[in-house]
């Protein structure tokens, strides 16, 4: 078991042991613990280095190591100030590039606020369609659009979408070529059916042309006359 030692301790260590280093720090000095081997040896400084964060109490300041992945500093366990090099910090993260509608500050690498872009309003939205068609089906989209007025550094990329697309439903309803088509299938129809009954009407006429006319032309039997006496 190792001593611990209030005399003969490294610059700015109120009490030590010979096996685990400083056990406690001067007030307004953070005590780091570094790991070797099995042990875990303390040091105290002034402020804590990369990838720690200060943690100050009133029994003891501590280095704290950040929780954040690639983080470079924090200002606590889980809010990065500083990302390793080549990655963007935002609210407190670290990501390979800034989220969508954030932008690098200044060529910093720290994402800004959402980029500012002077967006028109919405238009209406436009017909419901289904494949550019208009008509004939029951569901399909429509959209609507917007212009981008002004966008930051002149970089439209950074700004939001132009174009909203949703689903539709229309009413059932016959495509006018389809209504056209029939009409005209009926027309054919009724002129097929118009003559077909024209024709039977001239058959049953001249039939009965033909009864009377045979009727007229039947040999009358004569009357044989009386012989004179």
């Amino acid at each position: 078991v190792s001593t611990e030692l209030s005399q003969g301790c490294a610059r700015g260590c109120d009490l030590c042991s010979e096996f685990n280093g400083c056990l406690r720090c001067s007030p307004k000095l953070f005590i780091l613990l570094e790991r070797n081997d099995i042990r875990q040896i303390g040091i105290c400084l002034p402020s804590c280095p990369l990838g720690y964060f200060g943690l100050r109490n009133t029994d003891m300041n501590k280095c704290i190591k950040c929780k954040i992945e690639n983080c470079e500093s924090c200002f606590s366990r889980n809010f990065c100030t500083k990302c390793k090099e080549g990655l963007y910090l935002h609210k407190g993260r670290c990501y390979a590039t800034c989220p969508e509608g954030y932008s690098a500050a200044n060529g910093t690498m720290e994402c800004s606020s959402p980029a500012q872009c002077e967006m028109s309003e919405w238009g209406p939205w436009g017909p419901c369609s289904k494949k550019r068609k208009l008509c004939g089906f029951k569901k399909g989209n429509e959209d609507r659009t917007r212009r981008i007025l002004q966008a930051p550094s002149g970089d439209v990329s950074l700004c939001p979408a132009t174009t909203e697309v949703r689903r539709c439903t229309v009413q059932k309803n016959q495509c006018p070529e389809g209504k056209r088509k029939k009409k005209e299938e009926q027309g054919k129809q009724d002129n097929a059916n118009g003559n077909r009954n024209r024709k039977d009407t001239k058959d049953a006429k001249s039939g009965t042309k033909k009864r009377k006319s045979k009727q007229r032309g039947a040999a009358v039997p004569a009357t044989s006359a009386s012989p004179a006496q």
